[in-house]
């Protein structure tokens, strides 16, 4: 390959380095767009004659993708989706040039390549001019989808053995990072992603003027209110005899959130703040471990903060989130204390109404304030919160 048009290359190269020091840097896209895939088609074709000639061979190298892997600064499977379109290029002469002359670029033509190699030993049946009529009508991503569509239809074994493959490659990893937070990455299968993708989006709809929520943010608001949601309900299946929980311990004066108190823990995570612990002890089993230096004394039996007698009045007074405008129905909420209880607040009915995971977590980190008003709930938002003098000036509290 190296001795084979050099000229021209040269050629190329230089016209190149005059076009990447033009004064006017406004160019057309799209014409540039069909230079560039030209050169991708060419670059393909030459990978592919670099293979036939066994050039990797004379290197060392065992395959010729880990080859133009290497020596073209390329990843493994850009390499091989090259290597792809050159060999099948060259039994499809149509599409070949019309990715030359731009009526195509170069991902339509590397879909259809890859739907002909795929065909494998039924790869007659690949209709070159019907495909390629589809390439100039549809843009990539609905070509994609047709060719799935046309390979099933020729090869539906193919088909399904190339799904279980695919299978395999399903993977999650949840990471904690420094900070706290923590990060996910996977790949998921067509029909878990779609079911989850389909079940976080009618969860992550915008709640109302206060939401100034990115999507990207709501979507990660609905997993916390998805899994929740799932361990409140109480059908997960039990590990070593306990429904699945998360613990958080505390000192009593961190729960009383007195002044030098240090923050709670939170099992597989790091330290919370107090204004997330008093949320998260809103409507939580609550269990005392007396200790004498460093060592258990007592542990009193697990108490639930609200109990079920209440919740169920609850649930028939309130059916649902009373944030203004939420629609969660009961089952996606939880008690909230209108005064903490950790704050001197009592634990009864009259103290306690329906909120939402969002409107929660809206009301305890975010600010919001509750007020009651007879049988009804006013809402605050943090700006309008009220503001009295008591005792002197300079202290204030809101009602």
């Amino acid at each position: 390959m190296l001795g084979q048009g050099g000229t021209a290359l040269s050629k190329l190269e230089a016209d190149v380095r005059e076009f990447l020091a033009r004064d006017d840097r406004r160019v057309d896209p799209k014409r540039l767009r069909v230079v560039i895939d030209a050169l991708e088609g060419e670059f393909s074709g030459e990978v592919k004659n670099t293979q036939k000639a066994g050039d990797h061979l004379v290197d060392g190298a065992i395959t010729a993708v880990s080859w133009i892997s290497r020596s073209c600064g390329m990843s493994v499977s850009s390499a091989a989706d090259r290597l792809c379109v050159g060999t099948e290029l060259e039994s499809l002469p149509k599409i070949a040039a019309a990715l030359t002359s731009g009526e195509i670029g170069y991902q339509s033509a590397s879909v259809l390549c890859h739907l002909r190699e795929q065909l494998g030993d039924k790869r007659d049946l690949f209709n070159e001019d019907e495909m390629l009529g589809y390439a100039r009508r549809f843009s990539v991503f609905h070509l994609r989808m047709l060719c799935r569509v046309a390979r099933h239809a020729a090869d539906p074994d193919g088909f399904f053995n190339e799904a279980e493959e695919n299978h395999l490659r399903r993977r999650l990893h949840i990471s904690l990072m420094s900070d706290g937070m923590h990060a996910i990455d996977g790949v998921l299968d067509p029909e878990v992603g779609s079911a989850l993708r389909t079940a976080l989006e009618s969860l992550a709809t915008c709640r109302g003027r206060e939401d100034d929520r990115k999507h990207s943010q709501r979507m990660a608001d609905a997993v916390g209110e998805l899994v929740h949601h799932a361990m409140d309900q109480g059908t997960l299946p039990k590990r070593n005899g306990v429904r699945p929980h998360v613990t958080v311990t505390t000192t009593l004066e961190g729960l009383k959130n007195e002044f030098g108190a240090p923050p709670a823990d939170l099992e597989l995570s790091l330290p919370i703040s107090t204004k997330t612990l008093e949320r998260i002890t809103c409507d939580s089993t609550i269990s005392r471990v007396l200790l004498a230096d460093s060592m258990v004394i007592d542990v009193g039996r697990a108490t639930r903060v609200t109990s079920a007698p209440r919740r169920r009045a609850l649930r028939v007074r309130d059916r649902g989130c009373r944030f203004p405008g939420c629609d969660r129905p009961v089952n996606w909420t939880n008690p909230h204390h209108v005064v903490a209880w950790t704050r001197g607040g009592p634990s009864d009915f009259a103290n306690e109404v329906f909120l939402c995971y969002y409107h929660h977590r809206l009301v305890h980190e975010g600010g919001w304030h509750i007020i009651k008003v007879a049988r009804q709930f006013r809402f605050l938002p943090p700006e309008r919160m009220p503001v009295r003098r008591a005792r002197g000036p300079g202290v204030r509290w809101a009602a």
